[in-house]
């Protein structure tokens, strides 16, 4: 196995070499179309509804257990 050696590079070559590592991996990225971003919007929101509306449940009921059941006593 042949040793690599490593050039120091400066902060603008970085830079550069950074940019350079970006735009071939936007290249090689497979993007959803727009029917399967739609898709995937309107389940995020649905599933963000339906925990919202768990929690809200566990709201009510941990309010009736706690704050109205030990005053009867």
């Amino acid at each position: 196995m042949a040793a690599v050696e490593v050039v120091p590079q400066g902060p603008v070559q970085k830079v550069v070499t950074f940019y350079h590592d970006v735009m071939a991996e936007m290249r090689r990225v497979t993007w959803p179309d727009v029917p399967q971003v739609r898709q995937l919007a309107i389940g995020v929101v649905l599933l963000s509804l339906f925990i919202g509306g768990v929690i809200a449940l566990m709201d009510v009921v941990l309010q009736q257990l706690l704050v109205r059941l030990p005053s009867a006593f």
